[in-house]
């Protein structure tokens, strides 16, 4: 028998009754670090339940996971790929509807003993029992994330979660998919009582033996039980639930609104009409585009976590890390690199000013954890006291990566290579977190070329998932998988690309912005513009992007991008006028955007229009301008994958939504033209092409696939 088949002969759930009458079940799923939830378990829960009703000597149980950092991370969502049908998914969601409503409706009571995340059908599952006790450790997370998935809790969870904590705040919990820490789940009413890790197991018990509980409604203010516990105010309250989630989510995911669909139902007609509702909508949102497509997103991310940056090559030990520059850019390596890697940093600027702000940028973030008690006060200390700095290279002798975030100065950043190879150790790796200088211009001067790195993160870096690792020609392979193995420990996702203008995220970027622009002085208002592609699915339009980022960062790279590329890269004259007239965007208040007055940044500055000398009238639909910006982004991601510039459709896909926000429901830019299809992809290009000249050439890779009928997975 091979361990695979042993495995799945083995269950995954075992009981053992004690002298006190209470059954301790266990869940350990054989061979995975994490419990995921199995259709196969509904089988084997069943047969452990017999067991329990067949015994007069249990007097409660206990649930507890036999891991020793998770409670249950979810349901394996593999299974979903398997089903041909929503009533093939729809079937799943019953099963384990079932299976719990047996949990719910035993005589003796169940309790739930939760360290680690209880995420999807993890809560879902404590949430049938009787009774919750979480551990007050930094692991546990309660939450319903399935919307991040295009899908929703099929197993009681839209359900069960508003009876217990009210309509409203588990709205917001399954509408985001936010997890709720230890403590937040205890002041929900979520769990009954956090108490630490150590004595976790004999509360539990100590509650196995109560009685099984009769829950009050939980008290509500005068206008919150008006609008969850009257028909008129449950009325304007689902009212204005869809109206926000329509306006969030432009319609292109069909997940929320089936939420708020399931839990309206449970608390209008009924508990068991809601479960009917559930699984119905779970059956079809398994079976949606969107769905499939953020499904894609996540066995990509999982399986990116497992990769080191080269094949077979192991990353050396990094123990401590240096940061050159204390600016935002500075700053926020800083912060990713002690908080999430918990690495000691030596930040160097030539101000003490620069590493004092540096410094106070992690403070900041911090201290906002401490106030909201997701953090201790000592745990920030502890991670403040690992930010050290200096306006020379005093203690940089012991690093073993250094990631410059200085000026977009190619002399300058020679100079910092030049600086850290005569300051630093003989293994120390440079690593630039330049946005458009060619790394190989950066290493051109190298005493030791193989330990020139390109790592660009994206701003804010403590927001943004991203980084782009990018090797030029004589980077050695332990350079790449220890910067890939920095950079994951930093919280990031990290795509390898090659040496080049742009690299990939702002090389495909660039079009899509210049195009925006030449839609402008086409006469096409800035609003309409944003909107388009907003209701396409991008976070925030391109104009208004441009007004975030700097409109003088922005267009800096446009320059090299023609210098590689040539004139397909020509930026349209209004970035020209724009930044002759010292607008700046945001940062200096002077932008595409107003930002004076009651609404700062909400509405264009219609000055704009006469310095452009364009006379607005909107004359193209959302789709044609979303269309002609989108395309152009399109066609560049496939060049870049004809030039090797990324390493697989997968990795552009990933770094397309994580780095510019490309709508995630999409699948990525590859996905996407899979979706549309080469051939449509060539026609409508070649149609651009036309009327608007060689930038819209199709790239050769689309025209073979066009030829050949295939697609890129």
């Amino acid at each position: 028998m091979t361990q695979e088949t042993e495995n799945q002969v083995k269950s995954a759930f075992s009981l053992n009754v004690g002298e006190d009458g209470i059954g301790i079940l266990t869940m350990d799923v054989p061979g995975e670090t994490m419990n995921t939830l199995k259709m196969e378990f509904v089988a084997q829960v069943g047969a452990v339940l017999d067991e329990i009703e067949a015994n007069p000597k249990v007097k409660g149980v206990v649930l507890i996971s036999g891991k020793e950092s998770s409670f249950v991370a979810g349901a394996d969502i593999t299974m979903l790929a398997a089903c041909q049908s929503s009533n093939d998914a729809e079937t799943i969601s019953k099963g384990g509807q079932d299976i719990f409503q047996r949990i719910e409706d035993m005589r003796i009571p169940f309790v739930a003993a939760i360290h680690g995340p209880a995420l999807g059908g993890g809560l879902e599952l404590a949430l049938a029992c009787h009774y919750r006790i979480c551990s007050d450790s930094d692991k546990t997370q309660l939450g319903l994330p399935e919307v991040q998935l295009g899908l929703l809790p099929g197993s009681g969870g839209t359900q069960r979660l508003p009876k217990l904590i009210g309509i409203q705040q588990a709205m917001k919990m399954m509408l985001t998919g936010g997890a709720a820490r230890a403590k937040q789940a205890l002041k929900y009413g979520i769990v009954d009582e956090m108490v630490p890790y150590s004595v976790l197991l004999k509360v539990a018990k100590s509650y196995a033996l109560k009685a099984k509980p009769n829950r009050k409604p939980k008290k509500l203010s005068a206008i919150n039980a008006f609008l969850e516990r009257t028909p008129m105010g449950r009325n304007i309250l689902f009212k204005q639930a869809r109206k926000q989630t329509l306006s969030k989510t432009q319609g292109n995911y069909p997940a929320p609104m089936r939420i708020i669909d399931c839990i309206e139902t449970g608390v209008s007609k009924g508990l068991k009409k809601g479960f009917e509702v559930e699984a119905r909508h779970f059956g079809n949102l398994v079976m949606t585009p969107e769905s499939k497509a953020l499904r894609n997103i996540f066995f990509a991310t999982t399986e990116m976590k497992k990769e080191t940056g080269v094949v077979g090559v192991a990353p050396a030990k990094i123990e401590k890390v240096g940061v050159l520059g204390g600016g935002l850019m500075g700053g926020g390596i800083a912060f990713v690199t002690a908080t999430k890697a918990g690495l000691p940093v030596r930040i160097k600027d030539i101000r003490p000013e620069g590493i004092a702000n540096a410094i106070k940028y992690s403070y900041d973030l911090l201290i906002k954890k401490v106030k909201r008690r997701f953090m201790r006060k000592s745990e920030m200390q502890k991670q403040l006291a690992l930010l050290t700095g200096s306006v020379d290279y005093s203690g940089f002798g012991n690093t073993d990566v250094v990631i410059e975030a200085v000026f977009e100065d190619v002399g300058l950043k020679q100079q910092m290579v030049a600086d850290i190879e005569a300051n630093c150790k003989e293994s120390t790796i440079f690593a630039s977190n330049t946005s458009s200088i060619p790394i190989g211009q950066i290493a051109a001067k190298a005493a030791r070329p193989e330990q020139v790195i390109g790592l660009h993160y994206f701003s804010p870096v403590d927001k943004m998932p991203l980084a782009e690792v990018i090797a030029h020609e004589k980077t050695s392979d332990l350079t790449i998988s220890t910067t890939v193995d920095l950079a994951r420990k930093q919280g990031k996702t990290p795509i390898v690309v090659k040496d080049g203008a742009g690299f990939y995220v702002n090389r495909i970027l660039a079009p899509y912005m210049n195009e925006a622009a030449n839609v402008l002085l086409a006469g096409e208002p800035i609003n309409q513009i944003d909107k388009a592609l907003v209701k396409f699915g991008f976070p925030v339009g391109p104009v208004k992007l441009l007004d975030e980022v700097g409109i003088d960062v922005g267009t800096k790279i446009i320059p090299i991008l023609m210098a590689q590329f040539g004139e397909r890269f020509k930026s349209a004259d209004a970035f020209d006028k724009v930044l002759a007239d010292d607008r700046k965007g945001k940062k200096n208040k002077r932008g595409f955007y107003n930002y004076t007055g009651k609404k700062p940044g909400k509405e264009v500055d219609e000055s704009i229009y006469s310095l452009l000398g364009v006379t607005p009238s909107s004359k193209l639909s959302h789709e044609q301008i979303a269309e002609r910006c989108v395309l152009l982004m399109l066609n560049e991601a496939a060049m870049c994958l004809e030039e090797d510039v990324i390493r697989s459709p997968r990795d552009g896909d990933i770094g397309a939504i994580f780095g510019i926000g490309f709508p995630p429901f999409l699948g990525g830019p590859f996905r996407y033209m899979d979706t549309l299809g080469a051939k449509h992809l060539v026609e409508r290009l070649e149609f651009y092409k036309g009327q608007l000249g060689d930038k819209y050439a199709p790239a050769a890779i689309l025209k073979t696939m066009a030829a050949e009928g295939k697609t890129f997975y």
